[in-house]
């Protein structure tokens, strides 16, 4: 299971050239790592072809190096979980939905709502969905995993959006309606 712990520090909107940065290439596209040394605190899958910080330079570290290979592992179907610790920075809300979603197993899902149920806020449908599209560590903390009540897709907002989250589905057999 992903160690969730709070964020000592941020990705800022530019990577400080001293914080460790690595991408890698995965059947949804490139994917981003920022961590803060300790942690990952920031994973991205591109959009149109672009990452946040194409601009500049990788410079990993051993945390991001294993995040790597969990994730190439992930994506050849070797691996179902993931142990790389991970740095989250958002309300207590926002914390309190990743939480849960990090426990969820490989193939495992949840609804909207019951994420709701949990945090105690089960009328906070539109905070849910904003918790869960807000989440700074998409696939180590599984928020393609939740799905309307009748197993729909609502959106998502990582990678390409609904076609990344249709193949992340797909690939842990996870049922769901277009």
């Amino acid at each position: 299971m992903t160690t969730l712990s709070p964020a000592t520090a941020t990705a800022a909107a530019t990577v400080a050239p001293s914080l460790p940065l690595r991408r890698l290439d995965s059947p949804i596209g490139r994917i981003e790592l920022v961590g803060n040394g300790v942690a990952v605190v920031s994973l991205t899958i591109e959009r149109g072809g672009v990452l946040p910080h194409d601009e500049q330079e990788e410079h990993s570290d051993a945390v991001l190096d294993r995040a790597a290979t969990q994730l190439s592992e992930y994506f050849a179907g070797t691996r179902t979980s993931f142990d790389v610790p991970i740095a989250l920075s958002g309300t207590d809300f926002q914390r309190s939905v990743w939480a849960r979603l990090a426990q969820l197993k490989f193939g495992e899902v949840i609804s909207y709502g019951d994420l709701g149920l949990f945090t105690g806020r089960a009328s906070a449908g539109r905070a849910v969905g904003g918790a869960v599209g807000a989440n700074p560590v998409p696939i180590l903390v599984p928020c393609h995993r939740v799905l309307a009540a009748n197993s729909r897709i609502t959106g998502y907002s990582g990678g390409n959006g609904i076609p990344t989250k249709v193949w992340l589905l797909d690939h842990e057999g996870i049922g769901h309606r277009g």
